[in-house]
């Protein structure tokens, strides 16, 4: 009977044991929610629309895209950081440098830098100053000119507060030395109709928008280190003198806690689902940008350096 009971207390045990390992091995089991924390009509949801049926072939189970916007992204983390439950089922898509300004600029963020379980960092959007076609701004110094001239008059439509609109805003004022109005919207979707309906001077916005929009906006520079591909007559600010390189990271993750596995597991969909995407992407002016595990770590600690300086000035106010 010892020996029976014995038996039956490690089979007990063993079962117990082998249940996480069985429950990883067979994820994902049910549809998994995929929240993109921004307006439809942006990157993020151009983005996660044509990933979804890739992703979808890749794990086997519908990926449902929802949208929760406010704050530049803010509302959409801080409630996943509440209250997602970390098993794979619940992911985010996440911008950098929003996630690292926001937090540290505004105690009430609701969130917090570090508290993402990050899967992966797919692409980049340069920063964009556009107008409008009809706009009195036909370059980048005729715009320029018009704030020294007027200061706090030039406003400058963007994505959220402490988000890489902002901060490129920010940048431009402290470079050029002028003075603009920055008008903050809960994504680009909103962005776009204020633009065209001229409750804006101008916007700072990303690529894409540039190039999905060429036939109503002029773009006057972008903020990258050479020439987009899919706007080659676009200068970048640097070419006309100015020292501003910048735009959006964006990803993906989990909450805290998620098994490895599971994160290593969705990593692969998205990488895959990523590189059947790229094309359309890069057409549409977007910059892959590939990096997972500790590489994606990294460069949220590379991009906290980067905008250091604009951060500091933001905190000394």
């Amino acid at each position: 009977m010892k020996f029976t009971t014995k038996c039956s207390i490690l089979a007990v045990l063993c079962a117990v044991l082998m249940v996480p390992a069985i429950a990883l091995a067979e994820f994902p089991e049910k549809p998994i929610t995929y929240t993109i924390p921004f307006n439809p009509g942006g990157e993020s949801d151009i983005t996660a629309r044509l990933q979804e049926p890739e992703l979808e072939k890749n794990l086997g189970v519908a990926v449902n895209v929802t949208h929760k916007p406010g704050g530049g992204g803010a509302v959409g983390w801080s409630d996943f950081q509440r209250t997602a439950t970390p098993d794979g089922y619940s992911i985010i898509g996440c911008n950098i440098p929003h996630i690292i300004g926001q937090p540290l600029i505004r105690r009430d963020a609701g969130y917090k830098t570090d508290g993402f379980k990050v899967i992966m960092w797919f692409h980049f959007t340069p920063n964009a100053l556009v107008v409008s076609k009809d706009s009195e701004f036909k370059t980048l110094e005729d715009f320029i000119e018009f704030a020294k001239k007027k200061p706090f008059v030039g406003t400058v439509g963007g994505s959220g507060t402490y988000s890489a609109n902002h901060l490129e805003t920010l940048r431009l004022m402290k470079t050029a030395g002028i003075d603009l109005t920055y008008v903050p919207y809960t994504g680009t979707g909103p962005v776009i109709p204020a633009l065209m309906g001229g409750h804006i001077k101008a916007a700072m916005t990303y690529t894409p928008v540039s190039v999905n929009y060429k036939d109503k906006f002029r773009t006057l520079a972008v903020a990258a280190e050479e020439r987009v591909p899919a706007m080659p007559d676009v200068p970048t600010f640097k070419e006309l003198g100015y020292d501003i390189v910048g735009g959006a990271f964006r990803g993906v993750a989990a909450p805290l806690g998620t098994p490895q596995p599971v994160v290593d597991k969705l990593a692969k969909a998205f990488t895959e689902a990523n590189k059947q995407i790229s094309k359309k992407q890069v057409d549409l002016g977007f910059v892959m940008k590939y990096s997972t595990g500790d590489d994606a770590v990294k460069l949220i600690d590379t991009m906290r350096a980067a905008y250091g300086d604009v951060l500091a000035d933001i905190k000394k106010k």
